[in-house]
């Protein structure tokens, strides 16, 4: 039986590793926005049942949300692509990222999609650090080490982009259709800044736009050292493999 057709434009995508307490309610506040996006979670085989609770919402709202289900951590990036590949089968023209925890704001989401479809840009990023450092709830030792790793990714490639490894983020499907998905290297942090070097390498109109970032209410935070020292480290080899290749211009 052929799935049914999109109906929306849009499809914000959700990593989930045990959000079975984030899960019904990030689909509920992604579905009841004034702008209809369609959700797809993207599960690791979560222990705690995530997944039969996504499926209890597919079931309640046909055609708007979908999952797809991997065995086994592997990685966010991962993740992503498998989405990104996914969405773009499906035709959406505005694919997103986002967490599933509330530390993105749903509502936002209408922003970085209104940057995009009305104001030009082909990739919105939603920025704890354009406007200051807006963050609530982080311990102050993680606080200086994603912003000033942002300001080590920053000032190595030399990105016009404070918040290099934000994670909520909307693309044009062009851009995910020329960037080569196959191609990214990075799993965890440094996904994030890989995808907005190549997207901004290949010419394409990256923005900005303030959010405020709230640390999870619920559930355990994934980010360890090991995630944080590949984003610190993995950008001189992103920024050298760079200095190889011409910037190139979309069509």
């Amino acid at each position: 039986m052929s799935e049914i057709t999109v109906k929306s434009d849009s499809v914000v995508i959700i990593p989930t590793y045990n959000e079975a307490e984030n899960a019904a309610a990030i689909i509920d506040a992604v579905l009841s926005l004034s702008h209809n996006m369609d959700v797809l979670i993207v599960d690791d085989g979560s222990p705690d049942g995530t997944a039969a609770i996504v499926h209890k919402k597919i079931a309640e709202n046909p055609g708007r949300v979908h999952i797809i289900e991997r065995k086994g951590k592997l990685g966010l990036g991962t993740a992503y692509i498998a989405g990104f590949k996914w969405a773009i089968e499906r035709g959406y023209d505005y694919i997103f990222e986002m967490d599933a925890d509330f530390s993105h704001n749903p509502q936002d989401l209408l922003r970085l999609y209104d940057a995009c479809s009305n104001q030009g840009a082909d990739v919105a990023i939603g920025s704890r650090y354009i406007s200051g450092v807006n963050v609530v709830n982080w311990p102050m030792s993680r606080v200086l080490m994603s912003y000033f790793a942002s300001k080590y990714v920053q000032f190595i490639t030399r990105l016009p982009i404070h918040d290099t490894t934000a994670g909520f983020v909307c693309y044009r499907r062009k851009v995910l259709e020329t960037i080569e998905l196959d191609k990214i290297r990075f799993k965890g942090y440094a996904f994030q800044i890989e995808m907005k070097f190549t997207a901004s390498m290949l010419g394409f109109k990256v923005v900005e736009v303030p959010i405020i970032f709230t640390n999870r209410v619920l559930g355990e935070s994934k980010m360890n050292s090991g995630i944080f020292s590949e984003a610190v480290f993995g950008v001189i080899k992103l920024k050298l493999s760079s200095m190889f290749k011409k910037k190139g211009k979309p069509s």
